[in-house]
């Protein structure tokens, strides 16, 4: 940090977010590591993006009232206008005279003097004169739109899809820090063990509320846990944990999981079946199976096999009813990891849906032909959308009648989901349990 404070890295890292549309979780790690941070000022650089990029449309709403002409007002003035506005806003134990301090600073050190008077000007005025308020809107979408900084296209999706007050609790929800998780190898360990292990290291954990072998990380960084480099445990959402348990693993199944990068769910897969039988591993990249076999290198797991394909021609190179159990953790557009990913509502749009549509129900339409007869064929997705979720199942359903939903999912699911769960499809929305939104479809092929 010999050169740049940490607003300014926090400013360069959102400029790159904006122009790159590169993501933001890749992106911090990565200046964080060239930066040589430390864990206090990560911490901070941690939350002022993140801050940031949740709230960017709340911010400009705030802001516009005291920005004049903004089209001609270069990008980096609006984003070093936005991150200091969060700062003042949202981080109580910032002192606002530092905030004013350091946003003059950084704008005379990449602008001009008559910058740093602009951008002294505005937040000064709204220091004075108090942020504009979203109670004259009139429009209940629009205002919910405002306030949490969803686009109202999304906005006007969820309500119709679940109704205004679910739309609402998910917008808000996706405002609030995640909850980190991590599933146990019980291959190796227990969770008693873990837990014991994780509290001598600093580390304060407790059993998971959703997910049986998962833990919840209250305090400390498990990535650099000596448990995890010993591949005992694996960090996961507790919602996409419950994937692996939808497909009713018997010791010795056949199993492919068609779209598996980065490997959590193949991994899981594999420590479930006891490193029994096979998991057949697939992804569209080089790059990413090697993210896969590194997850598998680590958990000490000796029964997956990876290959690079697209799964849309796996037919070209498995014979029909080649596997007792397949899933489908298909691409989609994120709508339920928003806390984790908070630039996805700004990137996706309706469009990307419709072209995901495609290729999600490709992807299941392929696979189909290779589950046994009597097999099981499970569909997952990160996302909450209607379009993706049950729009693709009915036509799937439509396209292949040898498949029906699997009334048995209720039973391979922990107690507190089984009441989300109907006619073999299960959506968790974001604000029931804290975890992602998650979307699990089970089918059984027909003998």
């Amino acid at each position: 940090m010999a050169n740049k404070n940490v607003r300014e890295v926090v400013l360069e890292i959102l400029l790159s977010i904006e122009k790159n549309q590169a993501y933001s979780n890749l992106l911090l790690n990565k200046m964080i590591q060239k930066h040589e941070l430390s864990s206090k000022d990560t911490g901070l650089l941690t939350e002022i993006v993140y801050g940031t990029i949740q709230r960017r449309d709340t911010l400009d709403f705030y802001l516009s009232p005291f920005v004049n002409n903004k089209k001609k007002v270069e990008n980096w003035v609006i984003v070093l206008l936005r991150l200091s506005l969060y700062q003042m806003v949202y981080l109580d134990r910032i002192p606002e005279r530092a905030v004013l301090f350091e946003a003059v600073e950084i704008a005379k050190k990449r602008g001009h003097k008559g910058i740093a008077s602009m951008v002294n000007g505005v937040l000064r005025t709204i220091q004075r004169n108090g942020l504009p308020s979203t109670e004259d809107i009139s429009d209940p979408i629009e205002k919910l739109s405002i306030e949490t900084s969803h686009p109202t296209w999304l906005v006007s999706r969820w309500v119709k899809s679940f109704g205004y007050e679910n739309a609402k609790k998910m917008c808000e929800v996706n405002l609030v820090p995640p909850i980190h998780s991590a599933r146990v190898n019980m291959t190796k360990t227990t969770v008693d063990e873990v837990l014991e292990t994780l509290k001598s290291e600093g580390i304060e954990a407790s059993v998971g509320d959703l997910s049986p072998n998962s833990i919840k990380i209250n305090k400390g960084n498990i990535a650099h846990s000596n448990l995890f480099k010993a591949g005992l445990i694996t960090i996961q959402d507790e919602s996409s944990m419950l994937v692996a348990h939808a497909l009713g693993l018997e010791n010795g199944d056949v199993v492919l999981d068609s779209c598996a990068a980065p490997g959590g769910k193949t991994t899981h897969i594999a420590e479930l079946l006891e490193n029994s039988g096979s998991v057949t591993s697939l992804d569209l990249h080089n790059h990413k199976i090697k993210l896969i076999d590194e997850q598998v290198s680590r958990l000490g797991l000796t029964n997956v096999h990876t290959k690079a394909m697209d799964s849309r021609s796996v037919g070209e190179h498995f014979e029909n009813e080649t596997f007792d159990k397949i899933l489908v953790d298909a691409p989609c557009s994120g709508f339920g990891v928003i806390r984790r990913k908070p630039d996805i509502k700004y990137a996706k749009s309706e469009q990307d849906i419709h072209q995901l549509k495609k290729v999600q129900k490709s992807i299941l339409d392929a696979v189909a032909p290779l589950v046994k007869n009597g097999g099981t064929l499970v569909y997952s997705t990160c996302t909450i959308d209607e379009e993706e979720n049950e729009q693709v199942v009915k036509e799937f359903l439509d396209f292949n009648p040898s498949f029906q939903l699997d009334s048995e999912l209720s039973n391979r699911l922990p107690e507190k989901v089984k009441e989300y769960v109907s006619n073999g499809k299960v959506q968790l929305l974001p604000h029931y349990f804290g975890t992602d939104g998650f979307f699990i479809a089970s089918f059984r092929k027909q003998v």
